[in-house]
């Protein structure tokens, strides 16, 4: 599908945007799993590297979902109101993953203490890790499949709107699809809410 893009070279689709955003933080995830499956069976890089990758992640998704709470939610709840049950859940979404992503990074910053992985502290990190992978892919869905139409029918912004091209209230400008590391996309499975 062709993303629709203004005069002055933006993308028109909001959600579509979201939908790139959405992809880049699967490809970022899959790739922390795999540093952190790599440190802990004593085949990665340094702990400092695996901890900083983990926070630049951490605070990239943050980052998104504060964004939609505290700009794009209410925008689409207030032109859609048919929509406020959905991102009510979205926001609980958010907030289990705030919880998760606290517990990741505390785990995180005891890792490499010791010259050998504790098998005790690689459950757990993979654990967390499992359950926030889990977690992320079916609010991503469910996001996309119940508000990216929305999105898109808020049309473009102005050539002088403060956005610049980027989801309103997203946090994160859509990524550079050609700029981005070749990292594997995870398993794309459909979960259904209702």
């Amino acid at each position: 599908m062709e993303t629709p893009v203004g005069p002055d070279g933006r993308l028109a689709a909001f959600g579509n945007q979201l939908i790139d955003i959405h992809l880049w933080l699967r490809e970022e995830l899959a790739q922390l799993r795999e540093d952190v499956d790599a440190h802990l069976e004593g085949r990665g890089g340094r702990p400092r590297e695996l901890r900083a990758h983990c926070l630049a992640f951490c605070s990239a998704l943050t980052l998104h979902h504060t964004g939609e709470d505290d700009g794009m939610f209410p925008v689409l709840a207030e032109r859609f109101p048919e929509l406020r049950p959905v991102i009510e859940e979205l926001v609980h979404d958010h907030q289990a993953v705030a919880g998760i992503l606290r517990s990741l990074e505390d785990l995180l910053g005891g890792l490499g203490a010791e010259a050998e992985p504790d098998p005790g502290e690689a459950r757990r990190v993979r654990a967390e890790l499992d359950g926030l992978t889990a977690l992320l892919e079916s609010h991503f869905v469910y996001e996309e499949k119940k508000i990216v139409a929305a999105l898109n029918a808020l049309g473009a912004p102005g050539p002088d709107a403060p956005t610049s091209g980027s989801l309103p209230g997203s946090g994160l400008s859509p990524p550079n699809r050609t700029n981005l590391p070749d990292a594997p996309r995870g398993s794309r499975t459909r979960h259904d809410r209702r």
